[in-house]
């Protein structure tokens, strides 16, 4: 019995998909992965610049954006401004971690997979609320000390 093959034009990798080029095309494959790892680079910037991670991005960053959603947020009830204010430097982080977890995907990784967005953001929404956590519990515990920012006195 002769042994029958598919056609070429019929068999898919599991990288293969309308907007990306065949690993193949060598030419188009690299220019892809080129603009893809620039994307990725300027998210981990990003990230880098608004997450945590990086220790003087408050004064110049976290705490505009935060006061800025508070303003935003008090104009509907001056009793707002402070709690949005800090859930706004909250949101500024998880959005530096997220952007921080694209980035290093788009630099490191060399074939692209199915994205699953919906498991990428859980995973930074878990662990910006682990890292809010620590920090709390740090402050709980005394380990660090905050100012006193909601006394009368």
């Amino acid at each position: 019995m002769p042994h029958i093959t598919a056609p070429e034009s019929t068999i898919q990798t599991s990288h293969d998909s309308p907007d990306e080029p065949h690993p193949g095309d060598t030419q188009a494959w690299q220019e892809k992965q080129l603009l893809r790892q620039l994307k990725g680079g300027l998210l981990l910037v990003l990230g880098y610049l608004l997450s945590p991670l990086c220790w003087w991005n408050d004064l110049i960053f976290n705490l505009p954006i935060a006061y800025g959603f508070g303003s935003i947020c008090s104009l509907l009830s001056p009793q707002l401004f402070m709690p949005c204010s800090i859930a706004g430097y909250w949101l500024s982080n998880i959005v530096g971690i997220l952007l921080l977890q694209f980035g290093v995907v788009d630099v490191f990784q060399t074939l692209p997979l199915k994205s699953q967005l919906k498991q990428e953001l859980w995973k930074g929404m878990i662990s910006s609320t682990a890292y809010t956590l620590l920090i709390l519990g740090l402050i709980h515990f005394k380990i660090l000390e905050t100012p006193i920012l909601f006394t009368g006195g």
